[in-house]
């Protein structure tokens, strides 16, 4: 089973994914379906990994929105 730290190092290097391609710009951005499946792939990975976040870490950072 995969701990906090594990899951907050999954979502850094799903953000360093996404700057890859976000840098580029917004016009590249939508006329292209393969950054725009990527971008949501990891996005996804984010979500995921905020969404099983031990409840000992939600309480420890009230302020991050896990969920």
């Amino acid at each position: 089973m995969r701990d906090d730290r594990e899951r907050l190092i999954d979502m850094l290097e799903a953000i360093y994914q996404i700057e890859k391609y976000a840098i580029q710009g917004k016009d590249r951005f939508t006329g292209d379906e393969l950054i725009q499946t990527w971008m949501v792939h990891h996005l996804m990975i984010i979500g995921e990994a905020a969404s099983k976040m031990s409840e000992e870490t939600r309480q420890r950072y009230p302020n991050i929105p896990f969920s």
